[in-house]
């Protein structure tokens, strides 16, 4: 027996320049959704009984899950197949990414590398030039596999240039395997290393690196062990079973999160080690002898401290120990904890964020999300404010001491990205690349509003439109958010957004507690028992943009990703009646079990989990999408997306989610699930796929406000 919806009278309704056109057309649409079987699993949390009928999903490799994946896809890509402008959609899409895109340089060895893409490529490739000669390909993970999904997600260089190792992920997979090959002859030159992850690649000298990972888990084992992540050094030429374990490992001190890296000058390695998403250990040791012990810097979890470079002996690390908003201090390598710490660049009101190169260290600003930087020396002299073109985001300013020019890139919601050289010791900036996008920024607008959200707290939020949109209420919008783990949201320019502004549509994002945007403290006011603090700022956001007639519950999407599906998750079931259309993607949705999956349990900073305190539990029950979920309630149109390889926020938060909103959807509107197979939590996506998602969620968007055809079109035909 399979569910059968029908949905009845969807409002199309087009707006001319003169006059108000509205036009009602009733559309009939039967969607059957399949069948999803329900189990008596039943979990008990402080003398409280949770059902969980659709347990069996989180077996994201079993055969039952696997067919109900493939009939899910089937009714959704039935669905999104009667759209009638899907196509068009898509093939714009395309057009606009059509162009190509180059990194900025950077130089190893004797050659200077960079990523370039011809336009359509599903990944980047890695080009290289020595002086004047032609540039090469050095290497191209468009041929690591037939299908486009595997992608290369590092590539790190060792000291002098002649070695190089990079990562591949397979399948949207979280681990990934390492590849060390002869930088010079690009030949492979030992075994690959496997069974990694999170970890950087961090060279010593040019001998061997360090790398990360955990024990990996047999079969479908979701509910790995990640609570003991380890360093190791791998030295060329030897089995990866010889490698040395520098950190980690011990039973009664576990880590989940553990990294290596080294300063410029191979002198010192530090080690950073977490339990969670926030807060870090910090560990050194003097490489220049071996018989040096590790050296304990930071014996506890209390800030975010890691080390920013070395000047000889002298330490510059940047944290937010006593300092929400962060600092760099310095100390000297014989005595590096923090009561020899001294202020180098102190706290400011602003969140800081640094780099470094030319000998030069750089301190990012950002005052409501927005990019002012500095330049400082190593002595903590003050050399000037940075010139940046216009508001939005910088980043970049990188390099090694002895280069004479950085590059930094710069853009906001409607300025596409461009690369500019610049060039420390006078100062100047010149434009290095343009980007090649067919948008014309001229004709857009971009601006930050602030709003209140229920407690009284002021929010800043970009909204961007085309000039000289009309302020009715009828413009579709989607509003974005993230809210979470310390993560700032700074405005950048998309190709996918750049297409919607096309169309007319309104992109809205607000900086929600949560976030990094103002600190630490702005961080911890959106965590655990204040998680809803999140949530009410994205209700107070869609609020104003209903109240200012930038649009209407008819015409608004919400959206988000990762934590940002949680947040459209907990919206949508709070306020089914505050928009449209829902698209939660790759959602943490099931607040009571995320931490029993993979990397779940290093979230505990921000969620707190359901088995620590009846208070937790029960805070957390109250807000868990999945178990808000009301049959009562007409929920959105909802477009649930994720992957089916997706190892770190597992498909089960997805697939359980759909299938009790299926079940228990009251209303007309279309509740659906998108799972893209051999694919993961979303990096290293080939760019088709990616093109062809958005043209999924735009068309399901504005298909669901009532756009037979796409409003940019609908318009010109009025007009005419």
């Amino acid at each position: 027996m399979k569910h059968l919806i029908t949905l009845l009278t969807i409002t199309l309704i087009m707006v001319s320049c003169k006059n108000d056109i509205i036009q009602i057309k009733e559309r009939n649409i039967a969607v059957n959704y399949p069948e999803t079987k329900k189990t008596d699993s039943v979990d008990t949390y402080f003398n409280t009984e949770v059902k969980d009928p659709y347990r069996w999903l989180e077996d994201d490799r079993s055969e039952e899950t696997e067919q109900w994946v493939k009939d899910q896809n089937e009714v959704t890509f039935g669905y999104l197949d009667t759209i009638p402008f899907r196509q068009e959609l898509k093939e714009r899409l395309e057009k606009m990414w059509n162009y190509e895109k180059v990194g900025a340089p950077f130089k190893e060895g004797d050659y200077t590398y960079f990523y370039k893409n011809d336009g359509l490529q599903n990944q980047y490739v890695v080009y290289r030039q020595k002086g004047a000669e032609d540039a090469e390909v050095f290497l191209d993970p468009n041929t690591f596999s037939e299908d486009g999904t595997t992608s290369m997600s590092g590539l790190s260089f060792s000291k002098n240039g002649k070695l190089a190792a990079y990562s591949i992920s397979e399948g949207g997979s979280d681990w990934r395997k390492i590849i060390v090959i002869d930088a010079e002859r690009i030949e492979r030159i030992e075994d690959t290393l496997v069974d990694i992850k999170f970890s950087g690649i961090a060279w010593k000298d040019n001998e061997g690196f360090f790398y990360s990972s955990y024990d990996k888990p047999k079969g479908s084992e979701l509910s790995a062990k990640t609570d003991q992540h380890k360093l190791y050094y791998h030295k060329l030429g030897t089995d990866q079973k010889q490698d040395q374990l520098i950190f980690g490992g011990v039973p009664e001190e576990k880590h989940r999160y553990v990294s290596g890296y080294l300063t410029e000058d191979n002198k010192y390695l530090f080690i950073r080690a977490s339990v969670s998403t926030s807060g870090n250990k910090l560990f050194m040791k003097d490489l220049s002898d071996d018989s040096n012990e590790l050296v304990t810097i930071l014996d506890h979890t209390d800030s975010d401290t890691y080390a920013l470079d070395n000047d000889g002996t002298k330490l510059y690390f940047v944290t937010n120990l006593n300092a929400p908003n962060k600092k760099i201090v310095s100390v000297d390598a014989a005595n590096p904890t923090p009561e020899n710490w001294m202020d180098f660049i102190p706290e400011t009101e602003h969140v800081l964020i640094p780099s470094k190169g030319s000998g030069f260290i750089f301190t990012e600003y950002m005052i409501d999300a927005i990019s002012k930087v500095k330049q400082y020396d190593y002595n903590g002299n003050f050399i000037r404010d940075v010139e940046l073109p216009s508001v939005g985001s910088a980043g970049g300013f990188n390099g090694k001491k002895d280069e004479e020019i950085l590059y930094y890139s710069f853009t906001n919601y409607i300025t596409p990205g461009t690369t500019y050289s610049y060039q420390p010791k006078e100062g100047i900036s010149k434009v290095y690349r343009k980007s090649g996008a067919d948008f014309n920024s001229d004709d857009y607008e971009s601006n930050q509003v602030f709003f209140t959200s229920k407690d009284g707290t002021k929010v800043p939020m970009i909204i961007t439109h085309k000039k000289g949109m009309k302020l009715n209420g009828k413009n579709p919008t989607i509003l974005y958010g993230y809210g979470g783990f310390n993560i700032s949201l700074t405005p950048s320019f998309s190709i996918a957004n750049a297409v919607w502004l096309e169309q007319g549509g309104v992109y809205a994002v607000p900086n929600l507690r949560g976030g990094g945007e103002y600190g630490k403290k702005w961080h911890i006011a959106g965590t655990k028992l204040k998680k809803q603090n999140v949530f009410d700022d994205f209700i107070a956001a869609a609020e104003y943009l209903i109240g200012n007639d930038y649009t209407s519950p008819d015409f608004l999407a919400i959206r988000g990703g990762s934590n940002g599906g949680l947040l459209v998750g907990a919206t949508m079931t709070q306020r089914p009646d505050l928009m449209k259309v829902a698209l939660p993607a790759v959602g943490v949705l099931d607040m009571l079990r995320y931490h029993t999956f993979t990397a779940g349990a290093g979230w505990a900073y921000d969620y707190g989990t359901s088995e620590e305190s009846k208070e937790m539990f029960e805070y957390l029950k109250g807000y868990s999408p999945l178990h808000n979920i009301n049959e009562e309630n007409d929920y959105p149109a909802t477009l649930i997306t994720t992957g089916d390889h997706d190892d770190r926020v597992v498909p089960a938060h997805s697939f359980k989610f759909a299938a009790e909103l299926q079940n228990k959807q009251s209303g007309n509107n279309p509740t659906l699930i998108r799972i893209e197979t051999d694919a993961g939590h979303g990096a290293g996506t080939p760019v088709t796929k990616t093109i062809e998602q958005y043209a999924d969620i735009f068309g399901f968007t504005l298909y669901n406000m009532g756009f037979d055809v796409l409003p940019s079109k609908t318009k010109e035909k009025i007009k005419g």
